[in-house]
């Protein structure tokens, strides 16, 4: 099972390598949104930092959204994912193996410019520090529960639209524990809470959500 996941994942990122344009398109989305709030609101230090967390959040989650609907596409287009399914091994695990390589192509970017972009937000060491740390284990449960809607609409006229009304609803609860880590050490008190509670909805989307999404995909397939 670990060398069919290994094979999945070394699979996916490369072909996500020869798209090199969409992890670029999904960065520099990321950088722009984040850039223009500072520059929209003005540059008052503490409104800065009241709206950090929720804006690096937001934009992450957008960002990750940007990548969703390719995520089962490109291989139903082809025939791979057909071939995926007749495999003898667990279409969860395959899927698995697919979400950790979104994950790695669309949320790891992500984790790596925040800190850089929140200085802009005039925010200190301490909650840079837990902006990463919730990002890390906030962003695969944005891939794993993307995985879901993604599976839904696979094949569906429109389904980027559809995808979003699907998964924005089941984003929120990420996003409040992400965002809420970071306003709990801007505000002095500790994100331990929250980083558990986002801790728990990670495992839950990437351990767990392959099940409802290899489910998902064998219907579309049928």
């Amino acid at each position: 099972m670990l060398i069919l996941l290994r094979a999945v994942i070394g699979r996916d990122l490369r072909l996500a390598m020869r798209r090199q344009a969409d992890i670029v398109a999904a960065a520099f989305f990321f950088i722009i949104v984040v850039s223009l709030f500072p520059l929209g609101v003005g540059p008052e230090p503490d409104q800065l930092r009241r709206m950090a967390p929720g804006v690096l959040w937001v934009a992450a989650l957008l960002a990750t959204m940007l990548s969703l609907p390719r995520l089962f596409a490109d291989d139903h287009r082809d025939g791979t994912l057909e071939q995926l399914a007749l495999a003898p091994q667990p279409l969860a695990l395959i899927v698995l193996g697919k979400v950790i390589a979104h994950w790695l192509v669309a949320g790891l970017p992500l984790v790596v410019l925040a800190p850089v972009l929140g200085i802009q937000f005039d925010l200190s060491q301490d909650a840079l520090a837990v902006l990463t740390v919730s990002l890390l284990i906030g962003t695969p449960a944005l891939s794993g529960i993307g995985a879901i809607g993604a599976a839904l609409t696979l094949g569906v006229r429109g389904g980027g639209v559809l995808l979003s009304l699907l998964v924005l609803p089941l984003y929120i609860p990420v996003l409040i524990f992400g965002a809420g880590a970071v306003d709990a050490t801007v505000s002095g008190l500790g994100p331990q809470a929250h980083l558990s509670l986002l801790g728990a909805l990670a495992l839950g989307g990437v351990f767990f959500a392959p099940w409802p999404t290899a489910a998902a995909l064998r219907v579309a397939l049928e």
